[in-house]
């Protein structure tokens, strides 16, 4: 693997792996998170593919945003990817990355190939009540005092209470979450819960008929694991549970996690293109 550019497009920090005349696979990471989460996964995925990581708006070392709204994130990475002139990417996004993902296919079929949703909650009722730690830090009277005194090991143990296995978390993603403003990061989780309020995810996809694997951690803290069987209903889905992997299957699963991802875009490339119901 080689990481060959790093950029500034569409008010996002994106970073290239791989050789750019491979399959595009482009990485939308989740609610709070960076780009580098993925960084477990990126060498073998850069074997095969051009990978294009994005920090969204706000998150990472890409700057804030006037809008949070999910489908102006997809909006500014169908910037992204008409400004690198690619069409038919494996787009995949883990948690609220997923539904940037399924969004941008719902404006841009022509871009998307095929979906990958990590972890990404189906909707609203799947929710399950969250970690005690993240309930202190983004709920208020103590979030908004907590949240600029957060320690490295405080952060560490946030992004870790979502696993169900203990997790390395790299130095440069605690950097990167420390950077997340706690007014940025309450936007865009009522931004992302109002998307599958209004319509829930399996729904969206079920009109679009674009490939679809959903791949959830059978012990995910924050959304309920059965609730992955809802894509069920998805036409050109496939639904992988990992047993003993929480809500980071890229951090606590990566080699079975990137083996999943590999085997699907493979196949997927070499299907016939689906055409969306009008």
């Amino acid at each position: 693997m080689s990481e060959y550019d790093v950029e500034r497009s569409h008010g996002m920090h994106v970073v290239h792996d791989g050789p750019r005349q491979a399959r595009p696979l482009l990485l939308i990471h989740g609610s709070g998170a960076s780009s580098g989460t993925w960084s477990p996964m990126v060498p073998a995925l850069a074997d095969r593919h051009h990978v294009i990581r994005v920090d969204l708006p706000g998150c990472g070392q890409s700057p804030p945003a006037p809008s949070y709204d999910v489908p102006a994130q997809a909006g500014r990475v169908a910037a992204l990817l008409d400004g690198l002139g690619l069409r038919h990417v494996a787009v995949v996004g883990h948690s609220s990355g997923g539904y940037v993902a399924t969004a941008l296919a719902e404006q841009r079929p022509d871009l998307v190939g095929s979906l990958v949703l990590i972890s990404s909650g189906p909707s609203p009722d799947a929710l399950l009540r969250q970690p005690f730690i993240l309930r202190v830090l983004l709920a208020p009277p103590l979030g908004p005092l907590l949240w600029s005194r957060r320690s490295d090991a405080m952060i560490r143990r946030g992004i870790s209470a979502t696993a169900a296995r203990p997790v390395d978390v790299p130095d440069d993603v605690v950097a990167e979450v420390r950077g997340i403003t706690y007014r940025v990061m309450r936007t865009v989780l009522r931004r992302n819960t109002a998307y599958i309020a209004e319509r829930g995810v399996p729904e969206r996809l079920a009109a679009l008929r674009v490939p679809v694997l959903v791949i959830f951690g059978a012990a995910d803290p924050r959304w309920e694991p059965s609730s992955a069987h809802q894509y069920d209903a998805v036409p050109n889905a496939r639904v992988e549970l990992l047993p003993g992997v929480g809500h980071l299957p890229m951090l606590e699963a990566p080699e079975t996690t990137g083996e999943l991802l590999l085997g699907f875009t493979t196949t997927a490339a070499d299907s016939p293109p689906m055409i969306p119901e009008t």
